[in-house]
């Protein structure tokens, strides 16, 4: 097998797939490595993507690997453990394998961490959701609970209000609400609980029965809560820059989506948490371009030095 490519990219999700078709498209030699745990792997279908609306995320997958068929695109699974980079090269390692490319995109997303909630997890993706944008007209009008997580879930809860007028916030993780707030959740109807949720269960009608710290159960038929979201650029070099956000350190990139190795590229939502499926294919698509782009440059200028 090939150890040696224009460039490397890992993870292939929307963004790597995304990147791996341009640059496969500009007849670059691309290896993907992917570890096979999409972010959206539980939910049953992507929501707000033009032209594939409800299709299945792996079925995204299947078909965007099909469609590099035509390229010089090699696909191995596996995870990296570390990368390595020099001025003239950058190394990905895993396992006892190694290969180095000119070029690496870093695709491989986020990891959400769910409050520790009893009977929340089981649910994830299904019935408990983060973004309404994505999940919000398929349980339009039902009976929603917004579980707060941090002072930004009251505007999560005015958010979700546009698809049900069936709203109940609990909002303990965001006491105590100022004035203004509760004033904005009370006016449309949404109705508030400050008592901790403390489980998640089953009723034998099929809703979800929140419990709260006081004792009382609410019902529902879907949740809505935001996650802790962890970057999965562990495997990096560790001396790439970082920002310090309110969700903790992302890496830093240009608009291009250089991070501050000139070899290392960062796709999609290890850089963009906020990125859904449309704008990490949109991201990845654009990196593509300027790896081959980079890369062209230093083609030309290799032959230039040829000539003198």
């Amino acid at each position: 097998m090939n150890t040696e490519y224009d460039a490397i990219i890992v993870g292939a999700g929307p963004a790597g797939l995304s990147a791996a078709h341009m640059l496969g498209r500009a007849r670059r030699s691309v290896l993907v490595i992917d570890g096979a745990e999409p972010r959206n792997r539980f939910a049953s279908a992507m929501h707000g993507v033009l032209g594939i609306d409800n299709l299945p995320p792996a079925e995204l997958r299947s078909r965007g690997r099909t469609e590099l068929d035509p390229y010089d695109v090699t696909f191995i699974d596996g995870q990296v453990d570390q990368v390595t980079a020099s001025d003239d090269a950058v190394t990905a390692h895993l396992d006892a394998q190694t290969f180095t490319a000119r070029a690496l995109v870093a695709a491989t997303g986020v990891t959400d961490s769910l409050p520790d909630v009893p009977g929340l997890a089981e649910h994830w993706g299904t019935r408990v959701l983060h973004c309404p944008y994505c999940h919000g007209w398929e349980v339009r009008g039902q009976r929603l609970a917004v579980i707060a997580t941090s002072t930004m879930s009251p505007f999560q809860a005015q958010l979700v209000r546009q698809w049900s007028d069936r709203i109940t916030a609990f909002t303990a993780a965001a006491e105590p609400l100022d004035t203004e707030t509760r004033q904005r959740l009370s006016a449309r109807g949404t109705t508030i609980i400050p008592s901790p949720v403390t489980s998640v269960t089953v009723a034998a009608d099929g809703a979800l029965l929140l419990r709260t710290e006081d004792g009382v159960t609410t019902p529902a038929d879907a949740i809505f809560l935001g996650t802790a979201l962890h970057p999965r650029d562990e495997f990096l070099p560790e001396d790439l820059v970082r920002i310090d956000t309110e969700h903790g350190p992302l890496l830093r990139t240009d608009p291009s989506g250089r991070t501050s190795h000139p070899r290392i590229w960062a796709a999609g939502n290890i850089t963009n948490l906020a990125a859904n499926v449309p704008m990490s294919m949109g991201a990845g698509s654009a990196i593509g371009g300027a790896v081959n782009a980079s890369l062209m440059f230093e083609d030309t200028d290799r032959a230039i030095a040829e000539m003198r």
